[in-house]
């Protein structure tokens, strides 16, 4: 993946991070040498987000599935939630 500096950022402005864009679905920026920020297309974003929340889905079905939950009332929750601490 390539980076582009805060100071080619600075001086450059968001054409660096369209020309970045334009080759890849990521650009990170770096700051002082080391990689701090990833900028990428708000499309992108959302699809990377909906990844997640499919991969969560999928995890609470096999938990679901697997008998890996607990059926508690919220008082019950948050007691055993005091518990854990």
């Amino acid at each position: 993946m390539t980076s582009i500096t805060a100071n080619e950022l600075k001086t450059k402005g968001i054409s660096a991070i369209e020309a970045l864009l334009e080759h890849q679905p990521e650009a990170v920026i770096s700051v002082r040498g080391k990689d701090r920020f990833v900028v990428m297309e708000i499309e992108h974003y959302h699809y990377l987000r909906e990844c997640e929340l499919d991969a969560a889905l999928a995890e609470t079905r096999a938990d679901l599935s697997s008998g890996r939950f607990v059926r508690e009332s919220p008082e019950e929750h948050l007691k055993r939630l005091d518990q854990l601490k």
